[in-house]
Formats: structure tokens, sequence, C-alpha cells
């Protein structure tokens, strides 16, 4: 093991195996219905839900959240991935606009990076001034308190990523048309910089690890155990019950009255472009 990846807290020794597919569809399904019963308990009780989900570029935030969503209300569970700050938002209390994101009763709202930014990227990147660093660390604890002792469920998640599976997911993702987006230049820099994030995380972790609201680690290179350990762990933290749905039956379909459905040349169909597939020397689009 190299000196730089032995000094960063990312990987641990005697990790276990990739999980098998198999055996993690059966598990994600079991674990999904039970994020519908949550998501039925916080409606009928009123809850307010906050998850946070931060970590390294490419640790697997967004395909957590999006396991975790699959099959929810997106009504009742919002994601909140917010861009950056405008030229007004830069001027309010830094804590301001995440505040007008954060759930009624009955919402659950999943963080897809937060308030942590000011921890993480500013602060490596130059993108806040230190005065303004330590001033988040010193009123995070207090505003995460303040949401906490107001009745909100606060969920913070780290997902742990080694620089070596972070760079393996970086190439995929280049050579990748449909997830080329999703490396920017930001994303590069976070591999010269990979130290600098490391400590910029375990100061973070020093004053924001707070008995209220516990930051839990993820450990992500089998992006598969992380989304499972990271659900199940979710749920074994909130006190949900099954709350039991109406009673709904369908209702019997009335006779016909005489309608009679136009002719269908009178309307414009989407070309059958599935009836093209597997034809020798069909391209489709």
């Amino acid at each position: 093991m190299s000196e730089r990846r032995a000094m960063s807290d990312e990987k641990s020794s005697g990790e276990p195996g990739k999980l098998p597919r198999s055996l993690y569809e059966r598990e994600l399904y079991r674990l999904q219905t039970e994020l519908v019963k949550l998501q039925g308990w916080v409606r009928a009780e009123g809850a307010r839900l906050v998850v946070v989900f931060e970590g390294r570029d490419a640790a697997g935030k967004g395909s957590t959240i999006k396991r975790v969503t699959e099959h929810l209300n997106p009504r009742v569970a919002r994601i909140v991935a917010l861009p950056r700050p405008t030229e007004r938002e830069r001027g309010q209390w830094y804590f301001q606009r995440y505040v007008e994101h954060l759930p009624a009763p009955g919402e659950v709202v999943l963080l897809d990076r937060s308030w942590y930014n000011r921890a993480g990227v500013e602060r490596v990147m130059g993108f806040c001034t230190m005065e303004e660093h330590q001033r988040f660390l010193r009123q995070c604890p207090i505003f995460e308190r303040m949401l906490v002792e107001d009745g909100i469920l606060l969920r913070k998640y780290w997902f742990s990523v080694s620089d070596a599976v972070q760079e393996e997911r970086f190439r995929r993702r280049l050579q990748d048309p449909t997830r080329r987006w999703k490396l920017s230049p930001m994303d590069l820099e976070s591999i010269t910089r990979w130290e600098a994030y490391s400590r910029a995380k375990d100061e973070m972790f020093v004053h924001t690890d707070i008995s209220e609201a516990p930051w839990y680690v993820v450990e992500s290179d089998d992006k598969r155990r992380a989304r499972l350990n990271m659900i199940a762990h979710l749920l074994s933290t909130v006190p949900y019950k099954t709350v039991d749905p109406p009673v709904i039956e369908l209702p019997p379909r009335p006779p016909s009255t005489g309608y009679q459905r136009p002719p269908r040349d009178l309307q414009t169909y989407v070309p059958d472009h599935a009836s093209r597939l597997g034809k020798r020397g069909g391209r489709g689009i």
C-alpha cells in the first residue's frame, strides 16, 4: 500500500468482496419495501426527516439516493441538489438558502450535498475565506442542534471511497457517454487535492460529529454493499411503524353509453422505433 493511501482515512484492510448481484437485488427490494413503510409513517405522523449525503466525488452518493427514492412518492420524498449560490445568496447568512428546503410535516428531504460544501469543496478550493470557514465550523453544530430540537430527524452519511476506486470510477465515466456529464473539472481537482480533502474532512468531523446529529461513515468501494448498509442503517434509526393503508377496491366498469373512438388516422402517433430493433441494417435513431 502506498504511503499516500495509508495516510488517508478512506481505505480499511480486510474489506469483504463484492456482493453478488442476486443477493443484492433481493435485499435491496426488501429494504425498499421498508422505505415505503417509513414513508407511510412519516406522512401519518407528520414527521420531518432530513438525510444528508456527503463524501468524496464518485463515492456513490447519487446512486444510493436513486435507490432510496426509487419507489417513494416524489411529493413526500424530495431530492435537494442545489447549484452554486447566486450573487444574492452569497450575501445571505450561509445556512439561509438551505432553510427554505427543509421538510414540512410529512416530508422527507434528501440532501445531495448540503451546507457541508463550505467545509469541503469551498475550503479546499478557496471559494470561502478562512474566517467564513471557521464561522461555519462554529455555527454548524448550533444550527443542527436547533433543527433536532425543533423535532427534525437529522441523519448524516459520509460516503468513503479509496483513491484507487475513485480514479477507476472517473475513468469509467470518461468512457461512458451516458455518464460523461458527471465528470467535471472540479472532480479532476479532487484527484490532485486528495490529502487536502482528507484534512478538511477530518477537521469537519472534529467540529460537527455531535451527539445530537452524529456522522455515519459508509464504506463505498463496493457500491452494492454501501447502498444496502446505508438504507438498512437509516431504517434502524427511525422509529417508524407500519401504517395500514386505506382499503381500496376497484369499482366495476360501467356499461358503454355508445362512445366511439375517433379514427386513428386523425391522430399523430410516434414512430414505432421498437419494431425496427434487431432488423438487419436497422440503426434506429
